[in-house]
């Protein structure tokens, strides 16, 4: 290991630039291909025409932002592969949206999911993603700059301008295929760092060998405490609440896969999407495995040649792809190809749910002019991700607190689509309490744990070494062991695993709503069949039947007429007209 790393060479900046030019090309070709279909249908729906492939490489690209490329190898590195099981988690989350919200979504016809329940739209404008966005945006160009020496601000702004560019030319289309491209520069900036570290380490069997000796690799870890970080059951369980409040109520992800052409191609983007999940995940976890072989006997962070784990990846990069020239670049590329895809993701949601949600309601306009709202909106929330990624750099050591309690209003989200969805008696006031509580003790739980961190014995962090070190160290490892302070009567509850905190806002809510529902005559409510869910409206239905009748022919789930192709089905007479 040197204790200096190469710095960016002119083929790296390059590399990246050319990144960001073919994004923004993108958003040219579908601003100049749709200039006569300027409605906002096509601008935050592509038309409704998209299919599955495409689709689902765009969920996929927008579920892995940066964070994502910098931490989870770092998480490896540091507490053990057993985040591995998050493939387990993802794959529940995937049968649960498509056999209970995507059936919905599509029969209601909707552009925006608050068009469901419209409630707090305020607080997903103005908080998740813009927040989130913001983060995304600057958290890793602050751990690249430190590490490469590229220019922050100069990376920050190119790539807040990049992604709002495409975004407000192009709409959900060049979102999409932007994402497709992005996601295919992702998976190759990692596999230049998996396959140099391979080489470098003399194989495959190597790295193993090194990381289980090493205690990385801990999954058979079936411990059933909720105090304890990371078990089998809370990634497994936790996760899966997690995963499912994204794909299942989160605006960015449910307005691409009901763009897709009908519920058929729908369901197979979501399906086709979490191979690209369990890949990215893979990938991840054996970097992380490089990470440790490679480090294991002088760790950059604790002799303080780093401030922060995240730094890990790109210090890796620079150290052992430094003497080639444009390797870097595409790791870097790929770090923000994830940040590009995340933050673009954001824009467009916002712009949809600020249409449907804000302006169409209660404005009487033409489509051209909502057409060209569409567009000013995604100008706006571009500008004010920018911003926020300015107003990130001021919050200092606060991020994991900012990002921590950002995770927790997903559980209540999804207990509330998840009350209105299976619960026909639900009423208003049975959901505005039960989400209210709900939020409220998720926030509660998550600020507490802030406060009053878990002990080590309970997130346990793997040793780290730096006998095999041949420079000067500087100490920068605290080992999880600080002054100690009062715990009050309620640490427990508070050391309880991050992952639970989703289920914990999820069980909340339902239980309250039911009860308040309940209570306020609930029972007598007359509601819409096409407001619930049946059992057609499942593929395991279908499934069922196939199974049990041999007929082969059926389609898995109800088409909806408003998301096919109409124009496939006009009878040959009025085409020969």
């Amino acid at each position: 290991m040197r204790m200096a790393v190469a710095s960016f060479a002119l083929a790296d900046y390059v590399v990246f630039a050319l990144m960001l030019v073919v994004s923004a090309a993108v958003g040219i070709y579908y601003a100049w291909v749709d200039r006569s279909r300027r409605n906002p249908g096509n601008f935050l729906t592509g038309g409704r025409k998209l299919t599955a492939l495409p689709v689902s490489l765009s969920l996929t690209a927008s579920f892995m932002s940066a964070i994502t490329v910098l931490s989870f190898p770092a998480e490896v590195y540091h507490y053990g592969a057993n985040i591995g099981f998050y493939g387990l988690s993802y794959l529940m989350a995937m049968l649960v949206t498509s056999e209970v919200f995507l059936p919905i979504f599509y029969k209601l016809e909707i552009t925006s999911t608050f068009e469901v329940r419209v409630l707090f739209p305020f607080s997903f404008l103005f908080f998740r993603p813009i927040l989130y966005s913001g983060i995304v945006i600057y958290v890793p160009a602050l751990a690249l700059n430190q590490v490469t020496g590229m220019n922050l601000w100069g990376v920050v702004i190119s790539t807040g301008v990049v992604c709002t560019f495409y975004c407000t030319l192009g709409g959900l289309k060049a979102v999409v295929w932007t994402d497709v491209f992005q996601l295919g520069v992702m998976i190759a900036g990692f596999l230049s760092v998996i396959i140099a570290s391979v080489i470098l380490q003399g194989g495959v069997i190597n790295i193993f060998s090194d990381s289980q000796h090493g205690g990385r690799i801990n999954f058979w870890d079936f411990d059933t405490n909720p105090l304890r970080r990371h078990t089998f059951w809370t990634v497994a369980i936790g996760g899966t609440f997690l995963w499912t409040s994204v794909y299942g109520t989160n605006q960015s992800q449910v307005q691409r896969y009901i763009s897709c052409k009908s519920i058929t191609h729908a369901r197979f983007s979501l399906f086709i999407n979490l191979l690209g999940l369990w890949l990215i995940l893979l990938c991840s976890v054996f970097a992380g495995m490089c990470l440790y072989s490679i480090y294991k006997s002088c760790d950059p962070w604790t002799s303080g040649l780093l401030s922060a784990l995240d730094q890990l990846m790109p210090y890796l990069v620079m150290d052992i792809l430094g003497d080639y020239p444009g390797l870097p670049g595409l790791f870097v590329a790929a770090a923000f190809s994830g940040s590009l895809s995340t933050v673009s993701s954001s824009i467009n949601a916002l712009a949809a749910v600020t249409v449907e949600d804000l302006i169409k309601p209660y404005a009487s306009m033409s489509e051209r002019q909502l057409a060209w709202i569409s567009k000013g909106t995604s100008l706006l929330y571009g500008v004010l991700c920018i911003g926020m990624a300015g107003l990130a750099s001021l919050l200092g050591p606060i991020f994991q607190a900012v990002i921590s309690i950002f995770g927790v209003i997903g559980g209540p989200l999804l207990g509330l689509f998840t009350l209105g969805i299976l619960c026909p008696f639900a009423t208003s006031k049975g959901a505005l309490s039960g989400v209210v509580l709900g939020l409220a003790v998720s926030l509660w739980v998550a600020i507490g744990a802030q406060i009053y961190p878990p002990p080590p014995e309970m997130s346990r962090p793997l040793s780290l070494t730096t006998e095999g070190c041949n420079f000067t160290m500087t100490d920068n490892f605290t080992s999880g062991f600080t002054t100690p302070i009062s715990r009050p009567a309620l640490a427990d509850w508070y050391s309880v695993s991050y992952l639970y905190f989703s289920p914990i806002g999820t069980i909340i809510t339902i239980s309250v709503g039911l009860i308040v529902s309940v209570l306020t005559g609930g029972r007598k409510l007359n509601v819409e069949s096409r407001l619930r869910l049946t059992k057609e409206d499942t593929s395991l239905y279908y499934l069922f039947k196939i199974i049990k009748d041999g007929d082969r022919k059926k389609t898995f789930g109800n088409p909806n007429p408003a998301f096919c192709d109409v124009e496939l089905d006009l009878p040959q007479s009025s085409i020969s007209t």
